[in-house]
């Protein structure tokens, strides 16, 4: 059993290996049978390596973009009279957009090709972010126009993460999808970190209408480059026969009732759903947990380092979980690594919150744990593409669904817990417990062979009479 493992990851994504009886006079691999046909070829190194920079460039973007509304929430507040429940209502409609368009945006890319859509909805969302100032203007009510414009920022952004989900499983070879990955996924904390400084500054010098032309129309200017230059003008063109075809057939209802009962697509959902839960938790009430505690603190200290934090570690877990598989080991050892990095040994440092500990300490359990958190990129996020590679978006569409949903639902338990309690320890506390469920429900079912494929109609496929 071991050296079929080890000749299934070194054989490429295009075999896999079942202990089945070659039969005299036949030629080909013993034991080995094609998947499904697929109508794709894997990157070049350096096509791949080009590809990254320009998806964490347009994850930069895409982080720029959506966190433009909050850093001018309150200059545009002040601007039409809103009150904190009506900004939070503008702030609130980008979320139930986001999570609308999740396996949609998954489903068509697997479909149509993940780049396509990730240059569709960057122009759409890079454009109505740039129009944002000028609604505001031009409506009567702007409250209206601003929900309409978050909401639809919203459903345009939604399916993002699902299309890099499909491009990567399409075009990446396994050994080199966690630092893809892991890289794209950087790409968050650092369109964080830009907008929140270059935001700050041109707010200040030009006002909030600045925010939103400067992030938006560069948005827009990546997507024309990477038309231009990478898909060489060529598309995106989508038709009604690309979404249905031949592939249609193999993703029935009974196909994904078949896919979603497998024990490690369950453990999948389920662990995205907690990682997404307590990271969203933490994104939340953090800010208000170093105000309320050290309230004499700068601001910018716990607002800036944790994330500066973040990047080199999701940098070094996608080189990580890459070398390791090129080296042999079991790529499903390799996810629950990752991933008891990212829920386990976080939660050590999420549980040292709870005690009276300085400013200083603070940062630090914060930021490691903020750091930890990142190699879920090379764990449950590419775990996805391991088992479902013919239909990674519209699963990972499924997930972050799950996530999205389960993340507001904590947010608001949190604050509950923090009232009723009076006691921060109450909300780490909860996250360390979400953590643990999720790692656990990982190690006991995590898997990394392909479970998209009906192996019983691929072995009768491959018997010679």
């Amino acid at each position: 059993m071991a050296v079929i493992q080890k000749h299934a990851k070194n054989g490429g994504p295009d075999l896999v290996c079942h202990k089945e009886t070659h039969l005299p006079g036949k030629t080909g691999v013993p034991g080995c049978h094609k998947k499904w046909p697929e109508n794709h070829s894997n990157w070049p190194r350096p096509v791949a390596r080009l590809w990254t920079v320009v998806l964490l460039l347009g994850t930069c973007l895409l982080y720029c973009a959506r966190v433009a509304m909050p850093i001018c929430a309150v200059s545009m507040a002040e601007k039409f009279n809103w009150s904190k429940r009506e900004s939070g209502m503008v702030l609130g409609s980008f979320f139930w957009g986001y999570c609308f368009t999740q396996v949609f945006g998954g489903y068509v890319s697997d479909r149509v090709g993940g780049e396509k859509i990730l240059l569709l909805s960057a122009a759409a969302w890079g454009s109505m972010t740039a129009f944002t100032p000028i609604l505001a203007h031009l409506c009567s009510q702007p409250i209206l126009s601003m929900m309409l414009a978050r909401f639809l920022m919203g459903l345009l952004q939604g399916v993002h993460y699902p299309s890099l989900a499909s491009l990567c499983s399409q075009k990446v070879v396994e050994s080199e999808r966690g630092f893809l990955m892991s890289t794209v996924g950087s790409g968050s904390y650092l369109g964080t970190l830009l907008i929140g400084g270059a935001g700050s500054l041109m707010l200040d010098l030009y006002g909030w209408e600045s925010v939103f032309y400067v992030s938006g129309l560069l948005s827009v200017l990546w997507a024309y480059c990477m038309w231009k230059y990478l898909l060489k003008g060529e598309g995106p063109i989508i038709t009604l026969e690309s979404l249905g075809g031949a592939t249609q057939s193999k993703h029935t209802k009974r196909h994904w009732f078949r896919l979603l009962k497998q024990p490690a697509v369950f453990a999948v959902i389920v662990t995205h759903l907690c990682t997404a839960s307590t990271f969203f938790t933490l994104l939340s009430w953090l800010p208000t947990f170093f105000k309320d505690t050290f309230p004499d603190a700068k601001g910018w200290v716990f607002n800036v380092i944790p994330w500066l934090v973040a990047i080199p570690s999701s940098l070094f877990s996608g080189c990580l979980s890459d070398h390791l598989i090129c080296q042999g080991f079991d790529t499903a050892s390799v996810r629950k690594l990752m991933q008891f990095f990212s829920m386990g040994v976080s939660s050590v440092f999420t549980i040292l919150l709870c005690s009276n500990t300085t400013f200083p300490w603070a940062v630090a359990f914060v930021s490691v744990t903020m750091g930890l958190t990142t190699f879920s990129h090379s764990g449950v996020s590419l775990n996805v593409q391991d088992l479902a590679p013919s239909c990674a978006g519209a699963l990972f569409g499924i997930m972050n669904t799950c996530g999205a949903f389960s993340g507001v639902l904590m947010v608001y338990f949190s604050g509950y817990l923090i009232e009723a309690t009076g006691s921060w320890a109450s909300m780490f506390a909860l996250i360390t417990t979400v953590n643990l469920l999720g790692l656990f429900t990982f190690l006991a079912f995590a898997e990394a062979r392909r479970v998209d494929i009906d192996s019983s109609k691929v072995r009768h496929h491959n018997i010679h009479i």
